[in-house]
């Protein structure tokens, strides 16, 4: 290679529209002023919803000199016919084999970063995929515990964490503890500033119940658990201001007044985000040693192969990953938060 490894790009399930807004993502890599980057998954899937180039690597290293002129595509094992927006069980043995190999890439320096394009779930656990998610699955090829592993979603004007994430509602607050608010805190200043480039990271809490509990009288989360984590949060230096009513943390003025808001469950957190940033909204690993983003959607095959899907959060999660892989290059040396 003649410079910084490019960054490996999963394909997803090669039925959705993975393929489709990679491919459109690399055709815009001059106007969107991309970093390079190389896909990992079957070719037939690219070539089923695109006609532009695409280049079969023999090894990773063959990347930037391709990307120039083509889609670079390191091939997994042939999965058998597939057509968009029909998801069968070959498909989600692409999906999970390109995921494993992108993680090993990034691990073995051999990608600067991972972004990982949309999965099913549903099809993954068919095939004995026992992980949440894509995240999980990051976390654990990378020695890290699922607790450290903290996904954010990053939008233009707003980052939001959420705490508990695919948990039913009625069970988010057994699971709103005291050491999980600080443990991931910490992670998230650390990464605002590793990743990001912040150097003094301002976070907001939002509280659990309407109106921040109203001093304990609809709830007692924020009294009992969120106040005083937040209480030896700033005792440790750290910016952080809350609990704060979720229904006014979100509008511009209260958004300018932090760097990223720390929300108790998964609706909480992504409502705003998709609100202002539907289409180009990223979904980055926090706490890892390596550089994960992903696409903030879905695998949408109701609409695969139909040439409509947006590729801008593809592109989006592509330049973040590229951004946050080039501060860590600046920064050598720095442990994973």
């Amino acid at each position: 290679m003649t410079g910084p490894a490019p960054l490996a790009v999963s394909l997803g399930d090669p039925a959705g529209i993975g393929p489709e807004v990679l491919a459109r993502a690399w055709a815009r890599r001059e106007a969107e002023q991309l970093p390079p980057f190389y896909a990992i998954g079957d070719r037939r899937a690219l070539a089923a919803v695109w006609d532009g180039p695409i280049e079969t690597l023999e090894d990773p290293t063959q990347a930037l000199a391709a990307f120039p002129h083509a889609l670079p595509l390191v091939q997994v094992d042939d999965p058998g016919d597939i057509m968009p927006g029909q998801p069968n069980l070959a498909g989600a043995r692409c999906a999970l084999d390109s995921l494993e190999l992108g993680v090993g890439l990034a691990r073995g320096g051999m990608a600067s970063g991972l972004v990982t394009g949309p999965v099913s779930k549903a099809q993954l656990y068919q095939i004995g995929f026992n992980y949440p998610g894509q995240t999980e699955f990051v976390a654990e090829r990378c020695g890290v515990s699922a607790v450290r592993a903290v996904m954010m979603l990053a939008g233009p004007s707003l980052r939001t964490v959420p705490l508990t994430v695919h948990v039913p509602l009625a069970d988010v607050p057994r699971h709103i503890t005291r050491e999980l608010i600080i443990t991931r805190a910490r992670i998230v200043a650390r990464a605002l500033v590793r990743d990001f480039g912040i150097a003094r990271p301002r976070l907001a809490v939002a509280g659990l119940n309407p109106h921040a509990g109203e001093k304990a009288t609809l709830g007692r989360e924020e009294a009992e658990i969120i106040a005083p984590a937040i209480a030896e949060l700033i005792a440790e230096g750290l910016d952080i201001i809350g609990p704060l009513a979720a229904d006014t943390m979100f509008h511009p003025p209260a958004r300018a007044q932090y760097d990223a808001a720390l929300c108790m469950y998964h609706d909480q957190a992504l409502i705003p985000l998709k609100t202002l940033h539907f289409d180009d909204g990223v979904n980055t690993t926090l706490g890892l040693p390596i550089v994960r983003t992903s696409p903030d959607h879905g695998t949408a095959f109701n609409i695969a192969g139909t040439g409509t899907a947006t590729p801008m959060a593809m592109v989006a999660a592509i330049r973040l990953a590229g951004q946050c892989a080039a501060r860590r290059l600046a920064m050598p040396g720095q442990a994973a938060a």
